[in-house]
């Protein structure tokens, strides 16, 4: 490749790699097809770059790129590799315990993300529809489907425009027509650092159309479990401070994240069998078990007991199974511990009963979603993650969120989700 060529020849600044040209060759026939030949010189520049660089900068984003583009070569490929989580900034719960920002500003930076992602993945589908780009060329969906996602991919990212303070910003009869103001607001909101990590974030293995909305949703629910787990660090703060009302406003941020994220499922289900069929066989070595910011979201919430523990779901994310062995705080624990200690009491502990009951109910409810749709989508097939996939998800779904209300009535079982698939 020509681009690669002169920057070797040249002085090789991290700063001006050539991204996109190298992305392109990738592009060109999924990363599972990347020609030998690249990737030999790939690996042999991260070489050059020595040791895992520390700070943020150049280097450092080069060296993290490479790490995702090479995975398959390194024989390392996972789930965190797959969707370029490094690059987008997404936590993957080896940083301190502690809420280490200001509430508003995570937050914020959340909600950014996410309309981000959704907003590309929506103005994605909107070029394929009308042949503005050419890629992942095979199996294009049909109008209806392309416009059924705009639907869901609109019900999506409202929540997090309203807490932007952008309610109504995207607004237009013409689902099509909205999808491309939200692109225009997103691109018009984001730095040339956050457009370059979105697109080097996209490396599928293949050239399957649905491929890109597969990564995009689950990016995004991604985004959505470390905004969980922001919350709920900050709850298990608030208890123990015996802050009783702040923790119960946690609890139901997380609660709302996750019950207004459920159109991401209703995305999902619209792909189409053959498509999904055909990318997976290429996407062994990772899978949903060994996301992070879920696993971390579960432990914040209840220590796992120790069969779960030891389960393939947490020995495939060993930074978090060390975390609890070595004693992670949860929102159980610090509940029960502020209510028996006298710094919770009354209707302000019968309030954090009631928030931790209501996310509980919303997260064993997405439990139940996920598994439908795994079933929709996989059959009796094994899961990528070395599991036996939907049988695995089904000896999951009943596994408490606390154990502290866990015997009290769900109160909310029979609400929608807003996301079952359609």
């Amino acid at each position: 490749m020509r681009e690669l060529t002169n920057w070797l020849s040249g002085r090789a600044d991290p700063d001006s790699f050539p991204y996109f040209p190298v992305t392109a060759e990738f592009h060109r026939n999924g990363k599972h097809f990347v020609a030998t030949e690249l990737l030999a010189r790939l690996a042999g520049i991260r070489a050059r770059l020595g040791v895992p660089v520390a700070d943020a900068g150049p280097a450092r984003l080069l060296r993290d790129f490479l790490d995702v583009a090479l995975d398959k070569w390194d024989d390392r490929y996972d789930y965190r590799s797959y969707l370029g989580l490094t690059l987008l900034g997404l936590p993957c719960d080896d940083g301190d315990d502690a809420p280490g920002r200001d509430l508003a500003t995570a937050r914020r930076e959340r909600d950014r993300l996410l309309v981000r992602l959704i907003a590309d993945a929506l103005a994605f589908e909107s070029a394929a529809a009308v042949g503005d780009t050419e890629l992942l060329p095979e199996q294009r969906p049909g109008p209806q489907t392309v416009a059924k996602r705009h639907r869901h991919g609109l019900r999506a990212v409202a929540p997090a425009l309203s807490r932007l303070g952008l309610a109504g910003a995207v607004e237009h009869p013409q689902p099509a027509a909205a999808v491309a103001a939200l692109h225009a607001l997103a691109v018009a909101d984001r730095s040339a650092e956050e457009e370059r990590a979105l697109r080097l974030s996209m490396l599928p293995v293949y050239v399957s159309h649905d491929e890109y909305l597969f990564i995009r949703v689950l990016q995004a629910y991604e985004c959505t479990f470390a905004a969980l787990a922001d919350e709920l660090r900050g709850a298990i703060a608030d208890l123990t401070g015996g802050r009783g009302p702040a923790a119960a406003e946690r609890l139901e941020s997380a609660r709302q994240r996750l019950v207004t994220a459920g159109p991401l499922f209703s995305m999902l289900a619209t792909m189409q069998a053959e498509s999904f069929r055909t990318f997976r066989a290429y996407t062994e070595g990772a899978s949903a078990i060994q996301s992070r910011s879920y696993k971390a979201m579960e432990s914040l919430c209840r220590t796992p007991e120790g069969d779960r523990l030891d389960s393939p779901a947490y020995r495939s994310v060993p930074e978090v199974r060390e975390r609890v062995r070595a004693g992670r705080p949860c929102v159980d624990a610090a509940y029960t511990a502020a209510a028996r200690d006298g710094r919770l009491a009354g209707p302000e502990r019968d309030l954090v009963r009631r928030r931790m009951r209501e996310f509980a109910s919303a997260v064993l409810q997405w439990r139940r979603t996920h598994h439908r749709l795994a079933v929709r989508m996989l059959g009796a097939q094994p899961g990528t993650g070395y599991t036996e996939g939907t049988p695995y998800l089904a000896g999951v779904r009943a596994i408490p969120v606390f154990t502290a209300v866990a015997d009290e009535p769900d109160p909310s079982a029979a609400e929608p989700t807003g996301g079952c698939p359609e």
